[in-house]
């Protein structure tokens, strides 16, 4: 599922990043905050208009805010860290 599909409080870890629909300026940012395939992700909170805006997220033990482009480009797991 994608990071946006994501239900609050819910644990999972970053499957994969589409790393084509992000500029190379945006995906370097992401980066320098710790998401990575493997990353553990949380989504807290929805901003915006009926929670349409940017999104919340805890990666790792940081706590980021992530534009929803930008977090459709994340698949996430709920399993284990290690499944693939």
């Amino acid at each position: 599922m994608r990071l946006t599909e994501l239900p609050l409080r819910q644990p999972a870890y970053v499957d994969l990043i589409d790393w084509d629909a992000l500029t190379a300026s945006d995906g370097q940012r992401l980066r320098e905050f710790g998401l990575c395939e493997g990353a553990s992700v949380e989504a807290l909170h929805h901003g915006g208009l009926l929670g349409r805006g940017p999104i919340a997220c805890k990666v790792g033990r940081m706590t980021i805010a992530m534009r929803r482009n930008h977090a459709a480009a994340i698949t996430v797991r709920t399993g284990p860290a290690d499944a693939a």
